[in-house]
């Protein structure tokens, strides 16, 4: 079992930063792939960024086109921790931020993931 627990959501204003943390316990987290997702009032649920990692070949990152450019996913498997900074934020990506575990690599479906965090609300005012 994993437990996943987000921090870091907020209020800002358009154009300005975040950085979300997830800290992960309970299982062995270099050998899951750490997506963070999303989902907005009214909409579904969608990815957003991924991590993975590999003993042999370090980690990957995967990004949503929305946010190529503006967000960067870390992660440090000494602290089992994850992170996504978000820079040049829109409007737009106002929504409830979920950390996510699942094992192999990382998907865009949501549905595939197996573990979830509670969740941290981004606001982000025009």
């Amino acid at each position: 079992q994993v437990q996943l627990v987000e921090s870091g959501g907020g209020l800002v204003q358009a154009g300005g930063s975040l950085t979300l943390s997830c800290l992960a316990s309970g299982a062995t987290f270099s050998s899951y792939a750490m997506g963070w997702l999303r989902q907005a009032p009214g909409k579904e649920r969608e990815f957003v960024a991924a991590v993975t990692w590999s003993r042999w070949s370090g980690g990957s990152t995967y990004y949503a086109d929305s946010v190529k450019g503006r967000f960067t996913i870390s992660r440090d498997n000494a602290k089992n921790t994850v992170t996504l900074q978000m820079n040049s934020l829109k409007p737009e990506d106002t929504a409830v931020y979920y950390c996510a575990a699942r094992q192999g690599t990382y998907t865009t479906r949501p549905a595939t993931y197996d573990y979830w965090g509670q969740g941290t609300q981004v606001t982000v005012s025009s």
